[in-house]
């Protein structure tokens, strides 16, 4: 892909949240009664889990945006995300002080799942919800029905997806990003700042990798 304008990294990247929140829409539909998660939910919203750099820039601008219209808010998610890093910076596999994860799955795992009860610092934890929703990880927009990404096939949420049997659960797959273009993103990102891997959404709301001028533009 040739190196890409910041609009035409928005552009691209709003067309691609378009076609997975359609995606899943749609697998939502076919699950019928088998799905029973709505707002306010946020059994899933605990672990940390790997992001794109396509997801931490749009984190990062997303939190630029919630800083200039409520920069109480944004300094609070930014405070948690800070006390996070600092909390998984010990035993990170990969660089603590870029955020950026090595190609490690073991590692990856072992680590996720050692924080595994630990609440997303995106969360409100008075109400509960999503500070930067409209800019949430592709990772957390697949949550709910069964989903077809990078080619794996991903359970459905535990939290959200009921008993089903092998024929229903494949009745309401759905596939998000069939023509790759979050990885053909991620890597243009990776090609204008010269970093390269996936980083944890704690690490990207502290602006680490600094993959947007998000956070350091909405810093008071």
């Amino acid at each position: 892909m040739s190196e890409l304008s910041d609009e035409e990294l928005d552009a691209a990247d709003a067309e691609l949240l378009r076609g997975v929140d359609a995606a899943v829409a749609d697998g939502v539909r076919r699950c019928g009664p088998l799905f029973g998660c709505g707002a306010g939910r946020r059994d899933c919203c605990h672990g940390p889990f790997p992001i794109s750099l396509l997801d931490a820039r749009r984190l990062q601008r997303g939190l630029a945006e919630l800083a200039e219209r409520d920069p109480a808010r944004a300094a609070a998610v930014r405070a948690r995300a800070e006390a996070a890093v600092k909390r998984l910076a010990r035993g990170f596999p990969g660089d603590p002080r870029t955020g950026l994860i090595a190609d490690d799955r073991e590692a990856q795992q072992r680590f996720c799942m050692r924080h595994g009860a630990r609440m997303c610092p995106a969360l409100d934890p008075a109400s509960g919800r999503c500070e930067v929703y409209a800019w949430r990880p592709v990772a957390c927009r697949a949550m709910g029905p069964p989903v077809r990404l990078g080619g794996r096939d991903l359970a459905a949420c535990p939290y959200c997806f009921g008993p089903a049997s092998a024929e229903e659960v494949e009745r309401c797959r759905a596939t998000l990003d069939p023509e790759g273009r979050g990885d053909a993103l991620a890597a243009a990102i990776g090609v204008l700042t010269g970093r390269k891997g996936d980083t944890l959404i704690a690490f990207a709301l502290a602006g680490r990798p600094p993959v947007a001028g998000g956070v350091a533009a909405g810093r008071r």
